[in-house]
């Protein structure tokens, strides 16, 4: 099957060829077959094998029975995009530059094959049914499969195959609609501690409990069409969700809710050197999603470059983790950027735009009744400290002991018992920043910006020090969530450099600093007329907002929406989050032709409606 694009090129080919040599000397017999049972939108909590006696999932739980049952599984990304842009390639989205969500930003696809391109030139037969949603550009999702059906008959004749089949019944969108004719009793649900105890809110639960349970009954059906065809004793079988989820405060967040994730693998007789212990054995090793694709390669006799950013943590080569890493940004048309670093016991996230509500509405989400109740409860004052931090804005940093608080409710930051852990987490997620080249420490926008006035992708852009200072970038971004007043000198220095990234973080830094008092508004004025970056503006704008110099504020927001700036997404986000009655920029943001991929008319939708 020949590709559209050079997919076969430079380290590319030479791994063909080594693969290719390896191959002639292996027979089908020897090679799994593969059957990857991907679900959507749900964490551990929905899956009884995880602790949760009111979850129904039979035939999962069987399966972890006959297999083994990882305990540490964590996705990357908190939702569906970007957590399967790195599986597909084994590369971090937000090394590449697909971290924001349906995005679709180009990759170099000459450097970076997708794994069934990789284990084609192995030998194997893929298949995908049927979803992709990779969030790639330069390459269409379905190309590197086979096969889009499921075809029992196809696969023994094929062998050896890796297949994907992608269920949809336990998607956030099955959490919608009326919750108040459920088979699964309301009564029989575990709240998570942020959650008041309402009726919608439980009713929600035992709604999305029923989802849980036709998941599971396909899971079912698969295994027993796989013992029919005759090819349960040769066939890996791997069942995972593809992130957290889906009550709110789940998916699209970094806490243990939207990225703590099952996975239950079964690894029959004939290749029992792959497993890591005795069947029915619950496994405590830190696996990450990235580790999936290189282990999948590797089980498979494939080539693993070494581009790939994650570990193996099956088989013989077994490599060992000590940390998980993943990242929020822009979750369709809300603005956000977060990083999280855990081991087997601690929580850290850091919080780059802290000024932004976690709660803040997002159309889709809004769509489930549990999200409309528990926001109704906090308007009228019901919620206590727990239940009602979801709508307030965020600490710069979070620390969480998940083993005595998995739900993540008790921040221990400030806690001076937990310091060394602070401090060795923070310079962990540096590190692995600097390692795998974090594109996110500028707005999207402006990056994509960058990249285009550069004529480059986003992945070659940000490991090109003299175009992406990443280290510059960091340093600063720690002073700009957290300054005190000895940073002001620097701050204010920094607002005259060269670099848009540089100056956009110092005028961050400078908001921050404006909570502990005055600051000199002169140059931040300068900056929202005149400078050349409109994320610079926007922030400016809002610094001078609150110093008291509003209409100069809203005359340059105004302006940008008219001119339809590149930041209109994140300065619409700016008028909701302070709460200024939308009417006052309708005209500006009627105006706003900007797209940024459809998510500009969701902001103009939301604000249209608080009028």
């Amino acid at each position: 099957m020949k590709l559209p694009i050079p997919i076969i090129l430079g380290t590319i080919l030479t791994a063909f060829l080594a693969t290719v040599a390896a191959s002639t000397t292996a027979t089908a017999a020897d090679r799994p077959n593969i059957l990857w049972l991907t679900c959507e939108d749900n964490n551990v909590n929905w899956v009884g094998c995880y602790g949760n006696p009111h979850a129904e999932t039979p035939n999962i739980d069987a399966l972890a029975a006959e297999g083994f049952q990882y305990m540490h599984c964590y996705a990357n990304a908190p939702v569906c995009a970007p957590s399967r842009s790195t599986w597909i390639t084994g590369v971090h989205a937000l090394s590449m530059g697909t971290h924001p969500m349906r995005s679709r930003y180009p990759i170099p696809h000459d450097r970076i094959a997708y794994y069934p391109d990789l284990l084609k030139q192995a030998g194997y037969y893929v298949g995908n049914a049927r979803k992709t949603d990779y969030n790639i550009g330069g390459r269409d999702d379905k190309q590197p499969w086979d096969t889009s059906k499921l075809d029992w008959q196809t696969l023994e004749k094929q062998q050896p195959f890796f297949m994907v089949v992608n269920n949809t019944k336990s998607h956030e969108s099955k959490a919608f609609g009326a919750v108040d004719n459920t088979d699964h009793s309301a009564d029989n649900v575990r709240l998570a501690k942020y959650h008041p105890d309402v009726p919608e809110i439980r009713q929600n639960y035992a709604h999305y409990h029923d989802q849980i349970k036709k998941m599971d009954a396909d899971i079912g059906r698969a295994l027993d069409q796989l013992e029919a065809a005759g090819l349960a004793d040769n066939t890996i079988v791997i069942y995972n969700s593809d992130h957290g989820g889906v009550l709110p405060r789940s998916k699209r967040f970094l806490f243990n809710s939207g990225t703590h994730c099952p996975l239950v693998i079964r690894i029959p007789e004939r290749f029992a050197h792959l497993r890591p212990a005795q069947p029915g054995t619950k496994i405590d090793d830190l696996v990450s999603f990235i580790d999936m694709t290189k282990t999948w390669l590797d089980i498979c006799g494939a080539e693993t470059p070494e581009y790939l950013q994650g570990k193996v943590f099956l088989g013989p080569r077994k490599e060992s983790r000590d940390y998980h890493v993943s990242f929020r940004a822009r979750m369709d048309e809300r603005c956000d950027n977060v990083r999280a670093i855990r081991d087997r016991r601690f929580l850290y996230v850091r919080n780059y735009m802290p000024y932004a509500p976690w709660g803040q509405h997002l159309n889709y989400l809004w769509n489930m009744k549990a999200t409309q109740a528990w926001e109704q409860h906090h308007l009228a004052g019901k919620t206590d400290a727990i239940t009602g931090r979801f709508f307030g804005t965020k600490p710069a940093e979070e620390l969480y002991d998940t083993t005595v608080d998995p739900d993540n409710v008790h921040n221990l930051i400030d806690d001076p018992r937990y310091a060394e852990d602070v401090e060795r987490l923070r310079k962990a997620l540096d590190r692995w920043q600097e390692k795998h080249f974090d594109a996110a420490l500028m707005p999207e926008s402006e990056l994509v910006r960058r990249a285009e006035q550069a004529d480059m992708t986003i992945y070659d852009l940000v490991r090109d020090p003299a175009r992406y200072d990443l280290r510059r970038y960091q340093q600063l971004a720690a002073t700009a969530i957290a300054p005190t007043a000895d940073d002001r000198d620097e701050l204010y220095a920094a607002l005259d450099d060269d670099d848009d990234a540089v100056r956009y973080w110092a005028v961050v830094g400078l908001f921050h600093l404006q909570e502990q008092g005055d600051i000199d508004l002169d140059p931040i004025a300068q900056r929202m007329k005149q400078d050349d970056s409109d994320h610079v503006r926007a922030m400016a704008g809002w610094i001078m907002f609150r110093g008291g110099q509003q209409a100069d504020a809203r005359s340059a927001w105004k302006q940008l929406l008219r001119d339809d700036s590149y930041a209109s997404l994140k300065i619409m986000n700016i008028i909701d989050w302070i709460d200024e009655d939308p009417q006052t920029y309708q005209a500006a943001i009627d105006q706003c032709d900007h797209s940024h991929g459809g998510y500009v008319d969701r902001m103009k939708e939301y604000l249209s409606s608080k009028r």
